[in-house]
Protein backbone atom coordinates (compact mmCIF):
# COMPACT_ATOMS: atom_id res chain seq x y z
CA UNK A 1 0.00 0.00 0.00
CA UNK A 2 2.87 2.68 0.54
CA UNK A 3 4.75 1.39 -2.65
CA UNK A 4 1.46 2.05 -4.74
CA UNK A 5 1.33 5.78 -2.45
CA UNK A 6 4.87 6.46 -2.81
CA UNK A 7 4.24 5.64 -7.16
CA UNK A 8 1.21 7.86 -7.02
CA UNK A 9 2.90 10.37 -5.52
CA UNK A 10 5.66 10.16 -8.02
CA UNK A 11 3.75 10.10 -10.67
CA UNK A 12 1.61 12.89 -9.68
CA UNK A 13 4.44 15.33 -8.99
CA UNK A 14 6.11 14.53 -12.26
CA UNK A 15 2.32 15.27 -13.84
CA UNK A 16 3.23 18.50 -12.78
CA UNK A 17 6.84 19.10 -12.11
CA UNK A 18 6.66 18.38 -15.91
CA UNK A 19 4.67 21.31 -17.47
CA UNK A 20 6.20 23.62 -14.75
CA UNK A 21 9.66 22.76 -16.41
CA UNK A 22 8.54 23.25 -19.69
CA UNK A 23 7.22 26.56 -18.99
CA UNK A 24 10.32 27.82 -17.38
CA UNK A 25 12.34 26.80 -20.19
CA UNK A 26 10.43 28.46 -22.67
CA UNK A 27 10.30 31.70 -20.86
CA UNK A 28 14.55 31.43 -20.11
CA UNK A 29 15.06 30.90 -23.91
CA UNK A 30 12.31 33.82 -25.29
CA UNK A 31 14.45 36.07 -22.43
CA UNK A 32 17.78 35.16 -24.36
CA UNK A 33 16.02 35.96 -27.78
CA UNK A 34 14.69 39.02 -26.42
CA UNK A 35 18.58 39.82 -25.02
CA UNK A 36 20.00 38.68 -28.34
CA UNK A 37 17.80 41.02 -30.34
CA UNK A 38 18.00 43.90 -27.87
CA UNK A 39 22.21 43.49 -28.92
CA UNK A 40 21.94 43.21 -32.47
CA UNK A 41 19.26 46.25 -32.53
CA UNK A 42 22.04 48.32 -30.61
CA UNK A 43 25.09 47.13 -32.98
CA UNK A 44 23.19 47.84 -36.08
CA UNK A 45 22.50 51.57 -34.32
CA UNK A 46 26.12 52.19 -33.72
CA UNK A 47 27.07 51.16 -36.81
CA UNK A 48 25.00 53.57 -38.35
CA UNK A 49 25.82 56.07 -36.27
CA UNK A 50 29.57 55.81 -37.20
CA UNK A 51 28.92 55.29 -40.50
CA UNK A 52 27.28 59.01 -40.52
CA UNK A 53 30.23 60.12 -38.60
CA UNK A 54 32.46 58.37 -41.58
CA UNK A 55 30.62 59.80 -44.24
CA UNK A 56 30.50 63.61 -42.84
CA UNK A 57 34.18 63.75 -42.37
CA UNK A 58 34.47 62.75 -45.93
CA UNK A 59 32.40 65.23 -47.15
CA UNK A 60 34.44 67.51 -45.06
CA UNK A 61 37.67 66.23 -46.24
CA UNK A 62 36.02 67.05 -49.97
CA UNK A 63 34.76 70.31 -49.36
CA UNK A 64 38.35 70.92 -47.86
CA UNK A 65 39.68 69.78 -51.20
CA UNK A 66 37.56 71.91 -52.88
CA UNK A 67 38.04 74.99 -51.30
CA UNK A 68 42.01 74.47 -51.94
CA UNK A 69 42.00 74.20 -55.81
CA UNK A 70 39.61 77.03 -55.69
CA UNK A 71 41.69 78.96 -54.22
CA UNK A 72 44.73 77.73 -56.29
CA UNK A 73 42.50 78.79 -59.71
CA UNK A 74 41.70 82.25 -57.93
CA UNK A 75 45.11 83.10 -57.33
CA UNK A 76 46.29 81.87 -60.77
CA UNK A 77 43.49 83.63 -62.84
CA UNK A 78 44.43 86.75 -60.82
CA UNK A 79 47.64 86.50 -62.05
CA UNK A 80 46.32 86.32 -65.88
CA UNK A 81 44.27 88.60 -65.47
CA UNK A 82 47.38 91.17 -64.02
CA UNK A 83 49.22 90.02 -66.80
CA UNK A 84 46.50 91.28 -69.77
CA UNK A 85 46.19 94.28 -67.56
CA UNK A 86 49.90 95.23 -68.19
CA UNK A 87 49.60 94.33 -71.93
CA UNK A 88 46.78 96.46 -71.92
CA UNK A 89 48.66 99.45 -70.15
CA UNK A 90 51.19 98.49 -72.85
CA UNK A 91 48.94 98.80 -75.90
CA UNK A 92 47.29 102.12 -74.77
CA UNK A 93 50.96 103.17 -74.59
CA UNK A 94 51.70 102.33 -77.84
CA UNK A 95 48.72 103.62 -79.48
CA UNK A 96 49.24 107.35 -77.76
CA UNK A 97 52.79 107.35 -79.00
CA UNK A 98 51.27 106.44 -82.62
CA UNK A 99 49.23 109.35 -82.14
CA UNK A 100 51.58 111.81 -80.70
CA UNK A 101 53.34 111.02 -84.01
CA UNK A 102 50.61 111.20 -86.35
CA UNK A 103 49.97 114.82 -84.82
CA UNK A 104 53.78 115.72 -85.47
CA UNK A 105 53.41 114.31 -88.97
CA UNK A 106 50.47 116.99 -89.45
CA UNK A 107 52.10 119.47 -88.23
CA UNK A 108 55.20 119.30 -90.83
CA UNK A 109 53.00 118.68 -93.06
CA UNK A 110 51.58 122.22 -92.58
CA UNK A 111 55.40 123.62 -92.84
CA UNK A 112 55.87 121.72 -96.14
CA UNK A 113 52.82 123.22 -97.37
CA UNK A 114 54.09 126.77 -96.65
CA UNK A 115 57.77 126.05 -97.96
CA UNK A 116 56.41 124.52 -101.32
CA UNK A 117 54.38 127.80 -101.75
CA UNK A 118 58.34 129.33 -101.15
CA UNK A 119 59.45 126.83 -103.69
CA UNK A 120 57.31 128.28 -106.75
CA UNK A 121 58.63 131.61 -106.09
CA UNK A 122 62.40 130.65 -106.23
CA UNK A 123 61.30 128.24 -109.21
CA UNK A 124 60.50 131.47 -111.25
CA UNK A 125 63.96 133.37 -110.36
CA UNK A 126 65.47 129.98 -111.02
CA UNK A 127 63.81 129.68 -114.37
CA UNK A 128 64.86 133.21 -115.05
CA UNK A 129 68.34 132.89 -114.08
CA UNK A 130 68.98 129.85 -116.10
CA UNK A 131 67.59 132.19 -119.28
CA UNK A 132 70.05 134.15 -118.75
CA UNK A 133 72.49 131.73 -118.30
CA UNK A 134 71.40 130.39 -121.87
CA UNK A 135 71.85 133.68 -123.14
CA UNK A 136 75.61 134.18 -121.42
CA UNK A 137 76.94 130.96 -122.94
CA UNK A 138 75.73 131.77 -126.50
CA UNK A 139 77.85 134.91 -125.90
CA UNK A 140 81.26 132.64 -124.81
CA UNK A 141 83.29 131.74 -128.31
CA UNK A 142 86.29 130.70 -126.03
CA UNK A 143 85.10 127.07 -124.74
CA UNK A 144 87.31 124.19 -125.82
CA UNK A 145 85.68 121.12 -127.62
CA UNK A 146 85.68 118.85 -124.25
CA UNK A 147 84.27 122.00 -122.41
CA UNK A 148 81.48 122.34 -125.33
CA UNK A 149 80.56 118.55 -125.52
CA UNK A 150 80.37 118.30 -121.56
CA UNK A 151 77.98 121.12 -121.12
CA UNK A 152 75.77 120.14 -124.24
CA UNK A 153 76.02 115.92 -122.99
CA UNK A 154 74.62 117.54 -119.80
CA UNK A 155 72.11 119.91 -120.98
CA UNK A 156 70.51 117.04 -123.25
CA UNK A 157 70.67 114.50 -120.14
CA UNK A 158 68.37 117.02 -118.49
CA UNK A 159 66.04 117.62 -121.22
CA UNK A 160 66.14 114.04 -121.79
CA UNK A 161 64.97 112.91 -118.06
CA UNK A 162 62.15 115.67 -118.55
CA UNK A 163 60.76 114.48 -121.62
CA UNK A 164 61.04 110.63 -120.12
CA UNK A 165 59.33 111.66 -117.29
CA UNK A 166 56.78 113.85 -119.46
CA UNK A 167 56.31 110.80 -121.54
CA UNK A 168 55.72 108.27 -118.48
CA UNK A 169 53.18 110.18 -116.87
CA UNK A 170 51.50 110.90 -119.92
CA UNK A 171 51.25 106.97 -120.63
CA UNK A 172 50.30 105.96 -117.03
CA UNK A 173 47.51 108.70 -117.37
CA UNK A 174 46.32 107.63 -120.82
CA UNK A 175 47.10 103.96 -119.17
CA UNK A 176 45.14 104.57 -116.05
CA UNK A 177 42.05 106.22 -117.57
CA UNK A 178 41.38 102.77 -119.95
CA UNK A 179 42.33 100.34 -117.11
CA UNK A 180 40.76 101.85 -114.39
CA UNK A 181 37.41 102.54 -116.06
CA UNK A 182 37.14 99.03 -117.00
CA UNK A 183 38.26 97.32 -114.15
CA UNK A 184 36.25 99.34 -111.75
CA UNK A 185 32.90 98.20 -113.89
CA UNK A 186 34.05 94.10 -114.33
CA UNK A 187 35.13 94.88 -110.39
CA UNK A 188 31.66 96.12 -109.49
CA UNK A 189 30.00 93.52 -110.89
CA UNK A 190 31.89 90.68 -109.73
CA UNK A 191 31.77 91.85 -105.99
CA UNK A 192 28.03 92.24 -106.23
CA UNK A 193 27.03 89.21 -107.55
CA UNK A 194 29.41 87.25 -104.53
CA UNK A 195 28.66 88.92 -101.60
CA UNK A 196 29.75 87.21 -98.34
CA UNK A 197 29.70 87.81 -94.46
CA UNK A 198 33.06 86.98 -92.64
CA UNK A 199 32.69 86.38 -89.45
CA UNK A 200 36.05 87.27 -86.99
CA UNK A 201 36.59 84.53 -84.50
CA UNK A 202 38.59 84.62 -81.39
CA UNK A 203 40.91 82.47 -79.69
CA UNK A 204 38.57 81.49 -76.97
CA UNK A 205 35.17 79.60 -76.98
CA UNK A 206 32.35 79.86 -73.84
CA UNK A 207 30.69 76.53 -73.01
CA UNK A 208 27.22 77.15 -70.97
CA UNK A 209 26.88 75.57 -67.48
CA UNK A 210 22.94 74.04 -66.49
CA UNK A 211 24.22 75.51 -62.69
CA UNK A 212 27.68 76.36 -61.02
CA UNK A 213 27.67 73.37 -59.19
CA UNK A 214 29.01 71.84 -62.52
CA UNK A 215 31.64 73.33 -62.20
CA UNK A 216 33.20 71.44 -59.18
CA UNK A 217 32.38 68.55 -61.30
CA UNK A 218 34.24 69.27 -64.22
CA UNK A 219 37.12 70.15 -62.21
CA UNK A 220 37.29 66.80 -60.29
CA UNK A 221 38.93 65.74 -57.15
CA UNK A 222 42.64 67.04 -57.27
CA UNK A 223 41.70 68.69 -60.81
CA UNK A 224 41.73 64.75 -62.30
CA UNK A 225 39.06 65.37 -64.64
CA UNK A 226 40.13 68.92 -65.67
CA UNK A 227 43.68 67.61 -65.82
CA UNK A 228 42.49 64.94 -68.11
CA UNK A 229 40.83 67.08 -70.76
CA UNK A 230 43.20 69.69 -71.08
CA UNK A 231 45.86 66.61 -71.87
CA UNK A 232 43.77 65.25 -74.26
CA UNK A 233 42.57 68.38 -76.29
CA UNK A 234 45.40 70.48 -75.70
CA UNK A 235 43.05 73.23 -74.77
CA UNK A 236 42.87 75.23 -71.46
CA UNK A 237 40.15 75.87 -69.51
CA UNK A 238 39.17 78.77 -67.47
CA UNK A 239 36.73 78.40 -64.89
CA UNK A 240 36.49 81.90 -63.07
CA UNK A 241 33.25 83.72 -61.11
CA UNK A 242 31.78 83.60 -64.90
CA UNK A 243 28.47 82.15 -64.06
CA UNK A 244 27.28 78.98 -65.25
CA UNK A 245 29.92 79.06 -68.20
CA UNK A 246 33.49 77.53 -68.71
CA UNK A 247 36.75 79.67 -70.84
CA UNK A 248 38.24 77.23 -73.50
CA UNK A 249 40.87 79.02 -74.37
CA UNK A 250 43.70 78.08 -77.07
CA UNK A 251 44.94 78.86 -80.58
CA UNK A 252 43.94 76.30 -82.55
CA UNK A 253 40.55 76.80 -83.71
CA UNK A 254 40.42 72.63 -84.48
CA UNK A 255 41.31 71.26 -80.90
CA UNK A 256 38.89 74.34 -79.25
CA UNK A 257 35.81 72.73 -81.22
CA UNK A 258 36.80 68.91 -80.38
CA UNK A 259 37.48 70.43 -76.54
CA UNK A 260 33.73 72.39 -77.20
CA UNK A 261 31.66 69.12 -78.43
CA UNK A 262 33.49 66.69 -75.93
CA UNK A 263 32.65 69.28 -72.80
CA UNK A 264 29.19 69.90 -74.10
CA UNK A 265 28.44 65.90 -74.36
CA UNK A 266 30.06 65.07 -70.28
CA UNK A 267 27.59 67.66 -69.39
CA UNK A 268 24.71 66.32 -70.76
CA UNK A 269 25.93 62.77 -69.82
CA UNK A 270 26.45 63.47 -66.51
CA UNK A 271 28.83 61.35 -65.89
CA UNK A 272 32.41 63.21 -65.51
CA UNK A 273 35.51 61.30 -64.88
CA UNK A 274 38.80 60.33 -66.66
CA UNK A 275 37.79 57.03 -68.97
CA UNK A 276 34.36 58.75 -69.50
CA UNK A 277 36.61 62.29 -70.99
CA UNK A 278 38.51 60.21 -73.14
CA UNK A 279 35.31 58.41 -74.84
CA UNK A 280 33.76 62.01 -75.38
CA UNK A 281 37.03 63.56 -76.88
CA UNK A 282 37.51 60.74 -79.17
CA UNK A 283 33.38 60.93 -80.13
CA UNK A 284 34.31 64.87 -80.66
CA UNK A 285 36.92 64.26 -82.90
CA UNK A 286 34.80 61.78 -85.15
CA UNK A 287 31.92 64.87 -85.42
CA UNK A 288 34.58 66.83 -86.14
CA UNK A 289 36.23 65.35 -88.86
CA UNK A 290 32.33 64.55 -90.33
CA UNK A 291 31.77 68.02 -90.39
CA UNK A 292 35.44 68.75 -91.77
CA UNK A 293 33.99 65.95 -94.79
CA UNK A 294 30.62 67.90 -95.05
CA UNK A 295 32.03 70.98 -95.07
CA UNK A 296 34.56 70.07 -98.10
CA UNK A 297 31.41 68.53 -100.15
CA UNK A 298 29.28 71.67 -99.36
CA UNK A 299 32.14 74.20 -100.56
CA UNK A 300 32.61 72.12 -103.76
CA UNK A 301 28.80 72.00 -104.35
CA UNK A 302 28.67 75.78 -103.81
CA UNK A 303 31.32 76.36 -106.30
CA UNK A 304 30.92 74.06 -108.89
CA UNK A 305 34.16 72.62 -108.72
CA UNK A 306 33.89 68.89 -109.51
CA UNK A 307 36.38 65.70 -110.08
CA UNK A 308 38.91 66.63 -107.25
CA UNK A 309 40.30 63.88 -105.40
CA UNK A 310 38.54 63.33 -101.60
CA UNK A 311 41.65 63.88 -99.74
CA UNK A 312 41.86 67.12 -101.17
CA UNK A 313 38.09 67.82 -100.12
CA UNK A 314 38.52 66.81 -97.04
CA UNK A 315 41.89 69.44 -96.53
CA UNK A 316 39.18 72.00 -98.19
CA UNK A 317 36.37 71.15 -95.26
CA UNK A 318 39.73 71.70 -92.67
CA UNK A 319 39.74 75.06 -93.70
CA UNK A 320 37.00 75.72 -91.83
CA UNK A 321 38.94 75.70 -88.46
CA UNK A 322 41.54 78.12 -89.79
CA UNK A 323 41.45 81.90 -89.92
CA UNK A 324 43.57 84.62 -91.38
CA UNK A 325 43.46 87.80 -89.94
CA UNK A 326 40.29 87.26 -88.41
CA UNK A 327 38.96 85.80 -92.04
CA UNK A 328 37.63 82.37 -92.48
CA UNK A 329 39.87 80.68 -95.15
CA UNK A 330 37.40 78.60 -96.27
CA UNK A 331 34.52 81.38 -96.58
CA UNK A 332 37.32 83.66 -97.77
CA UNK A 333 38.24 80.39 -100.75
CA UNK A 334 34.43 80.11 -101.74
CA UNK A 335 34.14 84.05 -102.29
CA UNK A 336 37.56 83.99 -104.12
CA UNK A 337 36.13 81.10 -106.43
CA UNK A 338 33.50 82.64 -107.57
CA UNK A 339 34.81 86.22 -107.68
CA UNK A 340 37.55 84.48 -110.25
CA UNK A 341 34.75 82.83 -112.14
CA UNK A 342 32.09 85.73 -112.33
CA UNK A 343 35.42 87.88 -113.59
CA UNK A 344 36.66 84.77 -115.89
CA UNK A 345 33.04 84.71 -117.39
CA UNK A 346 33.12 88.67 -118.26
CA UNK A 347 36.53 88.28 -119.99
CA UNK A 348 35.87 85.33 -122.11
CA UNK A 349 38.37 82.90 -120.20
CA UNK A 350 37.44 79.38 -118.98
CA UNK A 351 35.75 79.96 -116.12
CA UNK A 352 36.09 76.14 -114.47
CA UNK A 353 39.39 76.83 -114.16
CA UNK A 354 39.21 80.07 -112.63
CA UNK A 355 37.14 78.66 -109.97
CA UNK A 356 39.07 75.68 -109.15
CA UNK A 357 41.98 77.56 -108.83
CA UNK A 358 40.61 80.28 -106.72
CA UNK A 359 39.13 77.46 -104.61
CA UNK A 360 42.53 75.63 -104.21
CA UNK A 361 44.53 79.00 -103.38
CA UNK A 362 44.79 78.19 -99.69
CA UNK A 363 44.93 74.45 -99.36
CA UNK A 364 48.42 74.44 -98.02
CA UNK A 365 46.95 77.02 -95.13
CA UNK A 366 45.17 73.23 -93.99
CA UNK A 367 48.59 71.77 -93.29
CA UNK A 368 50.86 74.40 -92.78
CA UNK A 369 50.72 73.53 -88.67
CA UNK A 370 51.91 70.27 -89.53
CA UNK A 371 54.42 70.79 -92.60
CA UNK A 372 57.50 73.05 -93.08
CA UNK A 373 56.96 75.93 -95.57
CA UNK A 374 55.09 78.73 -96.25
CA UNK A 375 51.02 77.98 -97.60
CA UNK A 376 51.98 78.33 -100.97
CA UNK A 377 54.81 76.08 -101.18
CA UNK A 378 52.93 73.22 -99.17
CA UNK A 379 50.27 73.91 -100.90
CA UNK A 380 51.62 72.90 -104.27
CA UNK A 381 53.14 70.11 -102.76
CA UNK A 382 49.81 68.77 -102.24
CA UNK A 383 48.21 69.49 -105.37
CA UNK A 384 51.62 67.87 -106.88
CA UNK A 385 50.85 64.78 -105.33
CA UNK A 386 47.29 64.73 -106.50
CA UNK A 387 48.59 65.13 -109.98
CA UNK A 388 46.19 68.52 -109.95
CA UNK A 389 46.36 70.47 -113.06
CA UNK A 390 49.40 72.62 -114.20
CA UNK A 391 47.62 75.23 -114.87
CA UNK A 392 46.03 75.33 -111.20
CA UNK A 393 49.18 74.45 -109.63
CA UNK A 394 50.57 77.67 -111.46
CA UNK A 395 47.60 79.94 -110.27
CA UNK A 396 47.99 78.56 -106.39
CA UNK A 397 51.87 79.32 -106.76
CA UNK A 398 51.82 82.62 -108.26
CA UNK A 399 48.80 84.29 -106.23
CA UNK A 400 51.45 85.50 -103.71
CA UNK A 401 53.62 86.71 -106.62
CA UNK A 402 56.27 84.12 -105.88
CA UNK A 403 56.49 83.07 -109.96
CA UNK A 404 55.13 84.76 -112.77
CA UNK A 405 51.67 83.49 -113.79
CA UNK A 406 51.71 81.55 -116.78
CA UNK A 407 47.64 82.00 -117.83
CA UNK A 408 44.91 84.99 -117.39
CA UNK A 409 43.15 82.80 -115.17
CA UNK A 410 46.10 82.56 -112.69
CA UNK A 411 46.39 86.71 -112.63
CA UNK A 412 41.98 86.75 -111.97
CA UNK A 413 42.91 84.25 -108.87
CA UNK A 414 45.74 86.89 -107.63
CA UNK A 415 42.92 89.85 -108.26
CA UNK A 416 40.54 88.07 -106.56
CA UNK A 417 42.56 87.22 -103.44
CA UNK A 418 43.26 91.04 -103.02
CA UNK A 419 39.69 91.82 -103.63
CA UNK A 420 38.56 89.37 -100.98
CA UNK A 421 41.40 89.94 -98.57
CA UNK A 422 41.37 94.34 -98.55
CA UNK A 423 36.99 94.36 -98.80
CA UNK A 424 36.90 96.46 -94.98
CA UNK A 425 35.74 94.42 -92.17
CA UNK A 426 36.93 91.10 -93.94
CA UNK A 427 40.34 91.06 -92.00
CA UNK A 428 41.85 92.43 -89.34
CA UNK A 429 46.02 92.23 -88.27
CA UNK A 430 47.70 92.31 -85.10
CA UNK A 431 49.44 95.69 -83.35
CA UNK A 432 52.83 94.04 -84.16
CA UNK A 433 52.26 92.77 -87.78
CA UNK A 434 51.06 96.67 -88.72
CA UNK A 435 54.21 98.34 -87.18
CA UNK A 436 56.40 95.61 -88.83
CA UNK A 437 54.36 96.80 -92.22
CA UNK A 438 55.02 100.00 -91.78
CA UNK A 439 58.95 99.84 -91.05
CA UNK A 440 59.36 97.58 -93.92
CA UNK A 441 57.35 100.59 -96.02
CA UNK A 442 59.75 103.05 -94.81
CA UNK A 443 63.15 100.75 -95.07
CA UNK A 444 62.62 100.16 -99.07
CA UNK A 445 61.81 103.88 -99.33
CA UNK A 446 64.65 104.69 -97.38
CA UNK A 447 67.01 102.30 -99.55
CA UNK A 448 67.16 104.38 -102.29
CA UNK A 449 69.95 106.89 -103.50
CA UNK A 450 69.08 110.40 -102.84
CA UNK A 451 66.07 109.70 -100.18
CA UNK A 452 66.40 111.95 -97.18
CA UNK A 453 63.75 110.93 -94.73
CA UNK A 454 60.59 108.67 -95.32
CA UNK A 455 57.57 108.28 -93.70
CA UNK A 456 54.80 106.11 -93.55
CA UNK A 457 51.07 107.24 -92.76
CA UNK A 458 47.60 106.52 -93.19
CA UNK A 459 48.11 102.87 -91.34
CA UNK A 460 50.68 101.93 -94.08
CA UNK A 461 48.48 103.33 -97.28
CA UNK A 462 50.68 106.13 -98.09
CA UNK A 463 54.54 106.71 -97.56
CA UNK A 464 55.81 110.17 -98.21
CA UNK A 465 59.58 110.79 -99.09
CA UNK A 466 61.78 113.45 -98.72
CA UNK A 467 64.48 113.78 -100.98
CA UNK A 468 67.99 115.49 -101.34
CA UNK A 469 67.00 118.29 -103.80
CA UNK A 470 70.76 118.50 -105.03
CA UNK A 471 70.83 114.83 -105.99
CA UNK A 472 67.07 114.47 -106.92
CA UNK A 473 65.92 117.20 -109.81
CA UNK A 474 61.67 117.62 -110.46
CA UNK A 475 61.75 115.24 -113.14
CA UNK A 476 63.27 112.41 -111.53
CA UNK A 477 60.89 112.66 -108.71
CA UNK A 478 58.65 110.76 -111.27
CA UNK A 479 61.18 107.99 -112.68
CA UNK A 480 61.96 107.55 -108.58
CA UNK A 481 58.19 107.47 -107.69
CA UNK A 482 57.97 104.51 -110.25
CA UNK A 483 61.11 102.84 -109.14
CA UNK A 484 59.92 103.01 -105.00
CA UNK A 485 56.28 101.37 -106.17
CA UNK A 486 57.67 98.58 -108.23
CA UNK A 487 60.04 97.65 -105.33
CA UNK A 488 57.01 97.90 -103.00
CA UNK A 489 54.82 95.36 -104.84
CA UNK A 490 57.97 93.38 -105.65
CA UNK A 491 58.97 92.81 -102.07
CA UNK A 492 55.93 93.70 -99.78
CA UNK A 493 52.38 91.53 -99.50
CA UNK A 494 49.73 94.10 -98.40
CA UNK A 495 45.78 94.35 -99.34
CA UNK A 496 44.65 97.30 -101.44
CA UNK A 497 47.17 99.89 -102.42
CA UNK A 498 50.26 102.94 -101.13
CA UNK A 499 50.62 105.95 -102.11
CA UNK A 500 54.04 106.84 -103.19
CA UNK A 501 54.32 110.38 -102.25
CA UNK A 502 57.72 112.46 -102.93
CA UNK A 503 58.44 116.22 -101.75
CA UNK A 504 61.64 117.83 -102.97
CA UNK A 505 62.41 121.59 -101.22
CA UNK A 506 65.42 123.37 -101.29
CA UNK A 507 66.57 125.07 -98.22
CA UNK A 508 69.11 128.23 -98.13
CA UNK A 509 70.09 129.23 -94.55
CA UNK A 510 72.58 132.53 -93.79
CA UNK A 511 73.44 134.19 -91.08
CA UNK A 512 73.81 138.01 -90.12
CA UNK A 513 76.30 138.89 -88.11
Amino acid sequence: MDILIIIATILISLAIGIPIGMVYRKKVAESKIQGAENEAKRLVDLAKIEAENLKKAEIFKAKEEIMANRKELDQEIKERRGEVQKQEARLIQKEENLEKRSDNFEKRERELEKEIQGLEIRKEEIEKLYEQEMVELQKIAGLSKEEAKTRLLSEMEKELTAEKAALIKEQEQKAKEAVTKNAKEMLCYAVQKCAADHSQETTVSIVALPNDEMKGRIIGREGRNIKALETLTGIDLIIDDTPEAVVLSGFDPLRREVAKIALEKLIDDGRIHPAKIEEMVEKAKEEVENTIKEEGERAVLETGVIGLHPDLVKLIGKLKYRTSYGQNVLNHSIEVSNLARIMADELGLNPKLARRAGLLHDIGKALDHDMEGTHVEIGVEVLKKYKENPDVINAVEAHHGDVEPLSLEAVLVQAADAISASRPGARRETLEAYIKRLQNLEEIADSFDGVEKSFAIQAGREVRILVKPDKISDDKMTILAREVSKKIENEMDYPGQIKVNIIRETRVVDYAK
